[in-house]
């Protein structure tokens, strides 16, 4: 009976992976071998180019596998009326959409019509976290592209205003633990802000602060200083760590001493939890990596709806 059991138990289990088209490090080992060094090539020279590209490319696939899973949906360019994900509000400050547009045309190349979008957004990614120091990884591959991307559906990423409630909803929704909030916010090493979003932390936070209190004095002055009260320079913001070129640990250490930019950020201490896991990070870099890959594999695999593989990233076929 117990050998029926676990027969019928590996019989489902085999029809979920296949029903689900289960990501595989090797996909495109005898389609398109060559794949992962050509991206890494359009990559580093992209990134000579502009030093923003690790932090907008890193964004961009958090952005993607957070909507309708990671499909590309928000390489889609707008198409008449009906806005793409990238005109959507919080992904107006998206760039660099070239890099995986050159990496796109390079790879089709060399295997045509073979590797998608979504994919070639994950490697990138990846790829952009290892050349800015931090830690590399094999990702899983086998993604396919969506064919819709609606602005309107952007309102659903988690915002730099919520609260550790509001986060903890935002991730689980995606299948993501507390840990995984917490190793991926470390994310936010990498990478500037503008002013817009984190202005309610230095002018008129509450009935009763004028700043929220949780932010080291001498930081929000110079918060201040960069984004007055009725700032008009729209270009005008800060970095999100003292090493926005770099990835590292920095932003833990930078947490813990209330310098942090997002409230979203500090929000991560107000549990015993990810308290507990800022301070292990903020300890070690080495544990820090470990989970943030951990975490991006995790992320880069939320399954979206693609049903093929495009041609033009920003245009469906």
């Amino acid at each position: 009976m117990a050998a029926i059991f676990l027969s019928l138990v590996t019989i489902i289990f085999s029809s979920i992976l296949h029903s689900s088209n289960a990501l595989d490090v090797n996909y495109y080992r005898q389609t398109c071998p060559m794949v992962e060094s050509t991206i890494a090539k359009v990559v580093r020279k992209g990134m000579i180019n502009d030093k923003t590209v690790p932090a907008a490319l890193l964004r961009m696939h958090f952005h993607d596998c957070f909507i309708r899973g990671c499909d590309a949906s928000v390489l889609l360019n707008t198409k008449g009326n009906k806005q793409a994900e990238k005109d959507g509000p919080p992904n107006v400050s998206l760039h660099a959409f070239y890099v995986i547009e050159n990496a796109k045309k390079e790879v089709e190349k060399l295997c045509p019509g073979i590797v998608s979008c979504a994919d070639i957004l994950a490697l990138a990614a990846r790829d952009v976290v290892a050349l800015s120091g931090g830690p590399t990884w094999n990702v899983p591959k086998g993604r396919k592209d969506g064919r819709i991307s609606n602005a309107k559906e952007t309102l659903q990423l988690p915002f730099p205003t919520f609260n550790i409630s509001q986060l903890q909803q935002s991730f689980s929704q995606r299948g993501l633990s507390m840990d995984d909030l917490v190793a991926l916010s470390g994310g936010h090493t990498l990478g500037f802000s503008h002013c817009s979003s984190f202005q309610n932390r230095i002018h008129n936070f509450n009935t009763k602060n004028d700043v929220d209190p949780s932010m080291n004095p001498s930081f929000v002055a110079s918060l201040r200083q960069m984004c007055p009260k009725h700032n008009k320079v729209k270009s005008a913001g800060a970095n999100l760590d003292s090493t926005p070129t770099v990835f590292d640990n920095a932003y833990y250490k930078l947490l813990l001493q209330g310098n942090s930019i997002f409230s979203s950020d500090q929000a991560l201490l107000t549990t015993s939890r990810t308290k507990a896991l800022a301070i292990k990070f903020a300890a070690s870099q080495e544990e820090f990596f470990e989970a943030f890959v951990k975490s991006m594999i995790k992320m880069s695999s939320i399954s979206g709806g693609g049903t093929e593989i495009r041609l033009n990233c920003g245009v469906v076929n």
